[in-house]
């Protein structure tokens, strides 16, 4: 079976989506999704019809002092691909700037699991990893991208192959 990467994160806004505060970021989502879409290894995206996620209400628990939080919740081919995204895109810019836009969350924010391939994972999905997370710490079950784990099989597929028949300790 083969598996993908599905991740959420979570910011807690600063203030309202069309503030004056939250207006460069606002100004960014469309073409910081739309480099998602076509980054390579992207699989999916929860989005509205509209193609938005931010009108989607997930994080209930998250939400605090009428204070929203926004839900990013994507399915990648694996953690290489998403970390490319993640760190070496345009999107980097974006996350230095993310305290002028959100509150700090205490706990952990973002959570990774893998997911059979095709499958799209739900927000309800979404909070019960996180949450697993933030009870456990890193697991096979729920990680994180400085603590991942390979996907279901991976390992043991590693194991079975074993060293190289042709495999011949170094002689000096």
């Amino acid at each position: 079976m083969h598996y993908e990467l599905a991740e959420v994160n979570i910011a807690r806004l600063a203030d309202d989506l069309d503030s004056p505060r939250l207006s460069d970021f606002v100004a960014q989502l469309e073409p910081i999704n739309a480099l998602a879409d076509a980054a390579d290894g992207f699989v999916w995206r929860l989005q509205t019809e509209d193609g938005d996620a931010t009108s989607i209400v997930a994080f209930a628990d998250e939400q605090r002092e009428g204070v929203g939080v926004i839900t990013n919740l994507s399915t990648w081919r694996d953690m290489e691909s998403m970390t490319a995204y993640v760190y070496r895109s345009a999107h980097a810019e974006v996350m230095r700037r993310r305290r002028e836009w959100f509150l700090p969350i205490a706990e952990g924010y973002l959570v990774c699991w893998w997911v059979p391939a095709g499958h799209r994972p739900s927000t309800a999905d979404a909070e019960e990893r996180l949450a697993h997370l933030r009870r456990h710490g890193p697991t096979p079950y729920a990680f994180t991208i400085k603590q991942h784990y390979p996907a279901p099989g991976a390992v043991a597929a590693d194991r079975e192959l074993g060293p190289s028949r042709d495999w011949q300790p170094c002689r000096a």
